[in-house]
């Protein structure tokens, strides 16, 4: 059996030499290589809707309609016998905008000054406001870093940290907060470093290309099966992200439902054969060779104690810890420096088709050319060595003739508004994805967005001014309509959603009066169990952040780790950071209530709102309704503050009490769902 296995392994290597052997051959031009043809597409292929151009399409006339937008909705609704909500309430409206735009609930101060204001722009002025506030940014930079799976750390059994990836993040809350152009903002993330790699913004930009998890084989990142990796990567998310289509199914084999060959996928990713890694470290030589000097002697020290600390006794281990935390004080600070991308034309990788996928079957040699489908018949496709590729790939995507990235956006901008997207596949328009419920509208909104100079706040306030979005979420036609569209496609109501997992953190912390609003800057790694640590495989060490305060902070600025999503996180859907996440999931379960009932972040938040509470309000019932307009929004209903005054009264100014009814009133429907 020994010498049968030794034969096997050896003609293993044999063939796996001759693979890399001929791959270099065809690289340097030594051998013949047989050029994959172009191919051809059938009409009904290119005929289907979203390869076809956008259409012209002018709003229908409807009695009252003065939005385009309540057009086409009110369009929709007379055709399939259904009428809108009638309007929500102001309160109701304030809080679902605030939170909608900036991921954070309205001050109760808010909230009254809106009510009260009676002029006929008072919703107009609070949506300008809101728009033009620095924390919109956050939230929409959040939505789409859940799109281009943004994380800081590799993935895989290293999943090492990234310590420089959060300056993408920054760069994006930016972009958002400056409006910037989208074809722009498209541009910068696919070639930045093109464009011009002297501008530290545009390089940070091109930190997209490596944003997608990262294998690495005993720290060798050039085996040839981790740079087939990479590739993949990069060219899976321009599908996903930009295009709205499923490319990435193409890599094995032409794609079994939509119009994309086996060779399309390859001639895509030959627009990243030249793309390399390139950290910018900004530090002197002399202070990298200090600071490796100064960390490498740590990190070795605390490999040694965490491997012992595996295998030690549990008397021992507090002891191995307390070694642990003292090394990690001294830990220093990572140097500056830029996770970016260069083109290297020594180092181009040579493209081919792969016999399904397996890098160590090349078959076909391939140039790079963008999606055939949605070019004429037989365009020729570019050299992998061409200057600037990822240049050439970003002015395909962007050129307003390309159908798919306007609709694939506003689509994506209507579904965080409206919970669900007139193509309910954000990431997928193909035949497999959902059909638009009112393409007429989708290709309006796109149109607008092209013609308005790719600007997404003026989107947002077409649509936020329209009557559709003011809707209440409850209808008096509910039961008819549900037969009808229980989707609520056509949007015949608001529908209702429960809040993100980062947006339920932070009203926690915004209601406690807790919230550290510093904007950017380095991540925060918050202290996590021992049991947690435990599941972090070599060489991984988590290390809290040393100013407490940052503890603090927005949810979205928390280190974004592969390999150990928080617990709090992972119970309300967070996404997994692996893949391109279009939608955050809405699933409800108990662990979420015993998240909340029990967890340390909810009754530690808990006990600091009813401190707040205590301090700011002098009896029980100014502090119920403070508690409600703070949490919720709103004063308490009757039943609702009868009922709590009875429980506080029970044990007059019990702080156990108070702190309960603060953890209640994290709990209510009221805090966690916006109508």
């Amino acid at each position: 059996m020994r010498k049968i296995y030794d034969s096997l392994r050896k003609d293993l290597m044999m063939k796996q030499l001759c693979v890399v052997l001929l791959m270099s051959a065809l690289a340097l031009g030594g051998a013949e290589e047989k050029v994959a043809p172009l191919g051809t597409y059938k009409p009904a292929e290119r005929n289907y809707w979203a390869f076809q151009p956008r259409k012209k399409v002018a709003p229908p006339t409807v009695a009252g309609a003065k939005n385009p937008i309540d057009a086409f909705i009110g369009d929709g609704l007379r055709k399939a016998g259904l009428r809108a909500a009638p309007p929500a309430s102001k309160e109701t409206l304030i809080r679902r905008v605030t939170f909608d735009l900036t991921g954070l609930p309205p001050t109760p101060a808010e909230i009254k000054a809106f009510v009260a204001d009676q002029s006929p722009n008072a919703w107009e002025k609070l949506v300008d406001r809101l728009l033009a506030s620095p924390r919109y940014g956050e939230q929409w930079g959040r939505h789409w870093l859940d799109v281009v799976r943004f994380a800081e750390s590799d993935g895989y059994e290293y999943d090492m940290h990234r310590p420089d990836a959060y300056r993408f993040r920054d760069y994006v809350v930016k972009s958002f907060n400056d409006d910037k152009p989208y074809n722009q903002f498209v541009k910068e993330q696919l070639a930045g470093d093109e464009i011009d790699p002297n501008d530290e913004t545009l390089m940070v930009a091109s930190g997209f290309n490596r944003l997608g998890p990262l294998r690495k084989n005993a720290g060798n990142q050039d085996v040839a099966s981790s740079r087939n990796e990479v590739l993949t990567e990069m060219t899976n998310v321009v599908g996903s992200a930009f295009l709205g289509v499923t490319v990435g199914c193409s890599r094995c084999h032409d794609h079994k439902f939509d119009p994309f060959r086996q060779s399309d996928y390859y001639r895509l990713q030959g627009f990243f054969a030249q793309t390399q890694a390139n950290d910018l470290i900004r530090a002197s030589a002399e202070e990298q060779a200090a600071y490796k000097a100064t960390v490498d002697p740590l990190q070795t020290e605390i490999r040694q104690l965490q491997f012992k600390m595996r295998r030690a006794a549990e008397e021992e281990k507090g002891k191995i810890q307390t070694q642990l935390d003292a090394l990690d004080e001294k830990m220093p600070l990572p140097l500056t420096a830029i996770y970016a991308v260069k083109n290297d034309p020594k180092q181009v990788s040579p493209v081919h088709l792969l016999f399904k996928g397996d890098y160590l079957q090349p078959l076909d040699a391939v140039g790079a050319r963008p999606l055939g489908i949605l070019l004429p018949e037989a365009t020729p496709e570019y050299s992998t060595t061409v200057e600037k590729p990822r240049t050439k790939l970003a002015d395909w995507v962007i050129d307003p003739a390309n159908p798919l990235p306007a609709r694939v956006m506003v689509n994506r901008v209507w579904q965080y508004h409206f919970g669900r997207g007139i193509v309910s596949t954000p990431n997928d328009f193909g035949r497999m994805g959902g059909k638009p419920s009112n393409p007429e509208l989708l290709d309006n909104l796109a149109n607008t967005f092209v013609d308005g100079g790719w600007k997404l706040k003026p989107i947002h306030r077409m649509i936020l001014l329209s009557n559709a979005y003011k809707q209440a979420s409850e209808s008096p036609i509910e039961k008819v309509a549900m037969t009808k569209d229980a989707e609520n496609a056509l949007l015949w109501k608001f529908s209702r959603r429960r809040l993100e997992a980062e947006e339920i953190r932070d009203a926690m912390l915004t209601a406690s009066g807790r919230l550290n609003g510093k904007y950017g800057g380095h991540s925060v790694l918050i202290p996590i169990s021992q049991d947690l640590t435990k599941m972090l495989k070599r060489p991984q060490y988590w290390v809290a952040t040393k100013d407490k305060s940052e503890y603090d902070r927005r949810t979205m600025y928390m280190i974004y780790k592969r390999n150990l999503i928080l617990p709090y996180m992972g119970v309300f859907d967070a996404p997994d950071l692996q893949l391109s996440c279009p939608r955050r999931e809405q699933s409800t379960h108990a662990p979420q209530a015993l998240e909340l009932l029990n967890g340390e972040l909810s009754n530690d938040l808990a006990k600091a709102f009813a401190d707040r509470l205590a301090e700011s309000a002098k009896t029980d019932a100014e502090r119920v309704d403070q508690a409600w307009w703070l949490a919720v929004g709103r004063a308490p209903t009757l039943k609702e503050k009868q009922l709590t005054l009875k429980y506080l009264q029970e044990k007059p100014g019990d702080a156990l009490r108070l702190k309960e009814m603060a953890l209640d009133v994290f709990n209510l429907n009221a805090f966690l769902y916006v109508n």
